[in-house]
């Protein structure tokens, strides 16, 4: 469980984030929804303790992010990010095996890590020995979200992780993410602009603007919200090509 209470950060005097008030129960998807600027990058920041907040307080599991030692909440915490992020002079196996080998895993519980969750992504064994720069788009996203499952997390922050693929590629891929994350029975916060991603990945959609929720609740309530913010998004969504 993520618990953001009346939490804020403030840097040089500018408000990035705040108050912003909300709880993700374990197992949820909860997805910040807003304009580029809107601080949800800056929230999912203060939920890994890449940051700490300024004002109020961000508990996971129920210690506050200050309490934490960064590495082992970090570790606590899937992370995926746009472009995957991962490194280019590793393989695909190596990449997956980072964490797991920097936690002191043995070789052959490392491989077969390696080996459970190419099958779980839907790579071919084969492309373990690859580099990143040799996959396609969505064979690179794939091996992200392998890498951030690779110390079975309870928690998955992302971080617009399919903005950088095609839309065919990108509606298949968050298809299996939001199988995964259910069958796996995770706590994810996911960060996007893309209302349709929102609403087909969402338990519950919080919408921020200006770096505060303004409306928080499940996709049917967001459909139907006459909050000027939420009805800009819903009128944005409709003007883009399907």
């Amino acid at each position: 469980m993520i618990g953001f209470r009346e939490a804020g950060y403030t840097r040089n005097g500018r408000v990035l984030v705040g108050p912003v008030t909300l709880t993700v129960k374990a197992g949820e998807v909860v997805v910040l929804l807003g304009a580029s600027g809107a601080g949800k990058t800056t929230t999912l920041r203060l939920a890994n303790g890449l940051i700490l907040p300024t004002a109020g307080a961000v508990l996971v599991e129920d210690r506050p992010t200050a309490a934490w030692d960064g590495i082992r909440l970090r570790r606590r915490m899937g992370y995926m990010i746009q472009e995957t992020g991962l490194l280019p002079h590793l393989s695909v196996a190596a990449n997956i095996g980072l964490l797991p080998r920097l936690e002191g895993w043995p070789p052959d519980r490392i491989a077969s890590r390696i080996a459970h969750l190419l099958d779980l992504v839907g790579l071919e064994p084969a492309l373990a020995a690859r580099y990143p720069h040799t996959l396609s788009g969505g064979q690179r996203q794939r091996v992200g979200v392998a890498r951030a499952l690779a110390l079975d997390p309870p928690i998955l922050l992302c971080d617009e992780p399919f903005g950088a693929v095609d839309p065919v590629t990108r509606r298949a891929l968050r298809r299996e993410f939001s199988r995964l994350v259910r069958d796996l029975g995770k706590t994810v916060v996911f960060v996007t602009h893309d209302v349709r991603e929102a609403e087909h990945l969402a338990t519950r959609i919080a919408v921020l603007d200006a770096g505060a929720v303004v409306f928080a609740g499940p996709p049917e309530a967001f459909r139907t919200s006459v909050h000027p913010v939420v009805r800009a998004l819903q009128d944005d969504d409709r003007q883009e090509p399907r």
